[in-house]
């Protein structure tokens, strides 16, 4: 896989804030009771009515309460966002929506496996850049590391950017898992 610079421009996971004027990035959480069908009418929320999804996790967070936390990010106008967060609200298996970008600091992180098939100077540059972003070693051959690197969107879009050069063959990214800051739950 050949990637260039700018070719990730409508993927899903270039969360940088190049926006259309009027429009805002927001990290929303949504606990939803873990059953089957939860996540395909959220998604068919935003499908059916042509919201954007930057990045989608989901995973079971109450194992003896069978709830389920789905983190969506996605873009809008302030008014589209707020109808959004409306339309979530009402539906029935959802238990609570929290806009964490509008309702103060969150830490918001990502995983990906960034994969580098280099050999010689760059080689060498590739394994600087891995400890400068604390990065870890995950698989390593005479050709080639995968790297494991977790952190906020940009930090690792600013590795994944600086690995072009020294041999970028591949990554893989999980989407931003959020969560508020300060003493309040879900």
């Amino acid at each position: 896989m050949d990637l260039k610079r700018g070719s990730s421009s409508h993927s899903a996971y270039n969360l940088r804030s190049n926006l259309p004027e009027g429009e805002e990035r927001r990290t929303l959480s949504v606990l939803v009771d873990n059953e089957s069908g939860v996540l395909a009418r959220v998604i068919g929320l935003f499908s059916g009515r042509g919201y954007n999804i930057e990045s989608l996790t989901v995973t079971e967070t109450d194992h003896t309460g069978h709830l389920s936390r789905i983190t969506v990010v996605t873009t809008g106008t302030p008014m589209v966002l707020e109808q959004i967060k409306a339309q979530l609200d009402r539906m029935i298996p959802i238990h609570r929506v929290r806009d964490l970008t509008a309702e103060g600091p969150s830490v918001q992180r990502e995983l990906a496996l960034v994969k580098v098939a280099n050999t010689g100077e760059h080689r060498v540059e590739s394994l600087r850049l891995k400890d400068a972003f604390r990065a870890q070693v995950v698989d390593a051959t005479l050709e080639s590391f995968v790297f494991e690197l977790t952190g906020a969107p940009d930090k690792i879009d600013a590795f994944v950017d600086l690995m072009r050069p020294l041999g970028l063959v591949d990554v893989s990214r999980t989407g931003v898992a959020a969560i508020s800051r300060g003493p309040d739950g879900m």
